[in-house]
């Protein structure tokens, strides 16, 4: 995402310092602190360290994509790293201070929301746009404060972090030409419409889809084996957790109606190949064509226990199998019912290019749009889409992540 608030760069090297150095200082006061507390430090100072830089450097990669808030990852991806610490620590038998770690974390975990806080009141950014072109209705995109430049003059508002244009619109003479030309040798920013466009929505819009190379959107194999990977592995973690919760699940399923367990549907998959998704049962065990309409909201084919696994994605997690099996990936685009697909197909323009990787449990278009009904929103749910195709990377399915855990927490898009 644009970040043109070089300040916090500062802030967070500021709150680096300070979770390593105060915890030296204020903990061997502490009436719990061992004798001993200093002679293995430098094992726990470099543990602090390690584990905050590695987060602020997680963060400037995730603020690269619209939908991420320092509130909501900053603290989660501190956790996690001191995990992976944690781990080394055990894995390597290394001595270390348990008051000095805790003291440590502590301290950038407090700093990090300090930091999410002030960031959020000063990130919105003050954005002039050349209304020619695409660009004339460029103020209807949330995300930012818009200044509309009506003739080539700088606006007199002296916080204007950029300026965004259409540069290949017919109209833009050389008087904005040389305007634009000029504000660059200022050091102010101009960006491209379609470039702004992509990053404050997460979206491309399908109708400018020949402006993209479309060699350039094909994601990378080697992350494609190595995503692979990373999904059974994390299945495997998780096994000892998500088996007793699917145990619990089927029973409570089968208490509420006696019916099926199970739901199995055929979807297109991978490289538009068809295969067998199975999730747990939400509806009413009614005939296979009755389960292949459209879901609505408040739809009274939903059960009692259906309700709740679909709000929390309980109903997902027999798609596991299909992950194991390499038919699906943990993260990727919706795959869809063939019956929709076939008529999505002959409706929204380049709707097969999203088979170009794997469908995913969760995915962008999911935890940024929510549910979709009709084509128009079918339609946004793809530029989500293919904004994900484009930006395949770990670093964004590691922000889906995080998304997904908020969604099951509020409900978020669930039907």
């Amino acid at each position: 995402m644009l970040d043109l608030h070089r300040s916090s760069r500062m802030r967070l090297a500021l709150g680096g310092v300070i979770a390593c150095v105060v915890p030296i200082v204020f903990v061997p006061y502490w009436p719990w602190s061992p004798n001993n507390y200093m002679r293995h430090n430098w094992v726990s100072v470099a543990v602090v360290a390690c584990s905050y830089v590695a987060t602020v450097f997680s963060l400037r990669k995730l603020k690269l994509f619209p939908g991420m808030r320092s509130a909501v990852a900053g603290v989660p991806l501190l956790l996690t790293w001191y995990a992976l610490a944690a781990l080394a620590l055990l894995l390597l038998r290394l001595p270390y201070s348990l008051q000095y770690i805790f003291g440590g974390f502590a301290l950038s975990a407090i700093w990090m929301l300090l930091h999410s806080v002030i960031l959020w009141r000063t990130r919105r950014l003050n954005l002039a746009f050349v209304p020619l072109g695409r660009a004339d209705r460029l103020d209807e995109i949330p995300g930012a404060n818009w200044i509309r430049l009506d003739d080539p003059q700088f606006p007199q508002q002296p916080d204007v972090h950029a300026i965004v244009a259409d540069l290949h619109a017919p109209a833009l003479d050389n008087a904005w030409q040389k305007f634009l030309a000029q504000c660059t040798l200022q050091h102010i920013p101009v960006y491209n419409i379609r470039q702004v466009e992509e990053s404050l929505t997460g979206r491309i819009r399908i109708r400018h889809m020949y402006e993209n190379d479309l060699g350039s959107l094909l994601p990378s194999p080697i992350y494609i084996t190595t995503k692979y990977i990373l999904d059974v592995l994390l299945i495997a973690i998780s096994l000892p957790v998500v088996l007793p919760l699917m145990l619990l699940t089927a029973v409570a399923i089968k208490l509420d109606d006696g019916g099926r367990v199970f739901y199995t549907q055929e979807r297109v998959g991978y490289r538009g190949k068809p295969f067998f998704i199975h999730k747990f049962r939400s509806m009413t065990d009614c005939d296979d064509l009755n389960q292949q309409q459209e879901t609505e909201l408040s739809d009274a084919r939903i059960t009692r226990v259906g309700r709740f696994i679909r709000k929390t994605r309980i109903d997902e997690l027999p798609q596991f199998y299909n992950v194991i099996k390499g038919e699906m990936s943990l993260i990727g685009p919706r795959a869809e019912y063939k019956k929709f697909a076939d008529d999505l197909e002959s409706s929204v323009p380049f709707y097969q290019y999203r088979h170009i990787v794997k469908p995913g449990i969760s995915g962008w278009a999911q935890v940024m749009h929510g549910y979709a009904t009709g084509v128009d929103e079918t339609q946004i749910k793809i530029e989500h889409d293919f904004y994900y195709i484009k930006h395949f990377s770990f670093w964004l399915d590691f922000l889906i992540v995080l998304l997904t855990i908020r969604t099951v927490v509020t409900g978020f898009g669930s039907r």
